[in-house]
């Protein structure tokens, strides 16, 4: 099945824009740093078989016991009081003001995540899944990519999207799966999408996005292998570390990394698989170590600090590019503040005051307001000027878009194919004898069109 995915990305990601020609064709160990050697000379000391090279010979039998190893480090930038502990490494440039617009934009995500969550419990809604806690990863990470690179999401990604320049009221038409939706309300909530921002259509089915972003990433490959001169860009990957388990996160990373895939996943590892603790997930050293184990370049970071999240994705960034190529794997940490969704109590299956002491102990938009305020950027008046200004703004394009009118209803039946076929026109027909016989049954009125679309 992942062979089939990989393959419908590239085809999808590709089409129309390689050139016509020849395609350049990869040896089979063109794109690995493991090409096999000769055969074993005698008296060598380390292995030399193509499935394992330059590995030592030993006379001592010992078993690698994982529990023996010393856990990957953590990386950050700064603490949790706002200070920079990292005195080696100088800070990519950024100025202040764009600072500033990360902290709105993660203020942002949280007023919607608190506003829509009450929208949901009132019948609003049908669905919502908020991130409080993970907004440093999404907005720190999508501060570090180009408009070009091509973003798979999961469900807890709005910071990328309001990082990317997804306005709430694109947000918000999505959310209510009315006629400015781009998605022409054929989705569930919370599933997001943007050709323009080349942001890829969220889908529910867990996991699926991943070899999904493989097969993007292997295409911009082979078009910068076929044109030079075209910009050279990188597909982000998000997923959560319960997705981690899902068998298309193992053929996606393997797959990633045989063909030097320019494809940056980022797992966020938030504790918690909807009701299953990381504990009860996996025995191993976080989702981390799985990614040494396929030969991908990885790194642990504090998803909380949102400067080493933008610092470890530029770095990642730059690593993915480089000479053929190379997959890269960052495991960000963070505590999933929230319920998984408007479908969960997670209070059944964790302490209520564990949550209470991480939201007062440390999370992203705390710990970069204190940065700011340590710097001289911010103040509580301002603060309690961008929280009632951001709150007035939400609730300004969730009354809009909750008033405007569904799609039409002959939308269900456009996109399939070029034209509707006369299947298709047979079974508008039908429907539309269906609702004529049960007008009570069917709130037409609430599309657009009316029951005309269907003419």
């Amino acid at each position: 099945m992942y062979r089939r995915s990989f393959a419908l990305a590239t085809r999808r990601a590709s089409k129309g824009l390689l050139p016509a020609g020849p395609r350049p064709v990869l040896r089979r160990w063109e794109s690995s740093s493991y090409a096999p050697g000769p055969a074993q000379k005698v008296g060598a000391d380390s292995v030399n078989f193509p499935g394992a090279v330059n590995s030592k010979f030993t006379t001592a039998m010992k078993f690698q016991n994982p529990a023996e190893e010393t856990a990957m480090p953590t990386y950050r930038y700064m603490d949790a009081d706002g200070n920079v502990v990292d005195t080696e490494r100088e800070m990519t440039p950024v100025s202040d003001e764009e600072v500033v617009k990360w902290y709105k934009n993660m203020l942002t995500v949280s007023i919607m995540d608190l506003i829509m969550f009450d929208a949901q419990r009132q019948g609003r809604t049908s669905f919502y899944m908020v991130s409080a806690g993970e907004e440093g990863i999404a907005v720190g990470s999508a501060a570090a990519l180009r408009p070009g690179d091509a973003c798979f999401l999961q469900y807890r990604e709005q910071g990328v999207l309001v990082q990317r320049g997804f306005t709430l009221k694109e947000m918000m038409s999505q959310l209510f799966s009315n006629k400015d939706d781009h998605g022409k309300g054929r989705n569930m909530p919370v599933h997001y999408g943007s050709g323009k921002l080349n942001v890829h259509t969220i889908s529910s089915t867990l996991g699926t996005q991943i070899p999904h972003a493989s097969g993007a990433a292997y295409a911009f490959k082979m078009q910068n292998l076929i044109n030079p001169n075209v910009e050279k860009r990188i597909v982000a990957c998000y997923f959560g570390e319960g997705a981690a388990s899902e068998g298309d996160f193992h053929a996606a990373l393997n797959i990633a990394a045989t063909k030097s895939c320019p494809v940056v996943f980022v797992c966020r590892n938030n504790g918690f698989a909807i009701s299953t603790a990381s504990i009860e997930q996996y025995k191993g050293d976080g989702i981390a170590s799985r990614g040494i184990g396929y030969g991908i370049d990885t790194i642990r970071v504090d998803g909380n600090d949102i400067f080493a999240v933008r610092e470890v994705m530029l770095e990642a960034r730059k690593r993915a590019l480089e000479g053929q190529c190379r997959p890269v794997l960052i495991e960000a940490m963070s505590y999933r503040v929230s319920h998984h969704s408007t479908s969960d109590d997670s209070f059944a299956y964790r302490a209520k005051r564990e949550v209470e002491e991480w939201k007062r102990r440390d999370n992203p938009i705390t710990r970069l307001r204190k940065w700011l305020e340590n710097k001289g950027l911010w103040n509580e008046d301002m603060e309690k000027e961008a929280r009632a200004s951001i709150r007035k703004e939400v609730l300004r394009e969730f009354s809009a878009a909750e008033k405007v009118k569904k799609p039409p209803i002959r939308a269900l039946f456009e996109d399939v194919y070029e034209e509707i076929t006369p299947e298709a026109r047979d079974q508008m027909k039908e429907l539309k004898r269906i609702i004529e016989k049960y007008p009570n049954e069917y709130d037409v009125n609430s599309h657009e069109g009316g029951l005309k679309s269907l003419d």
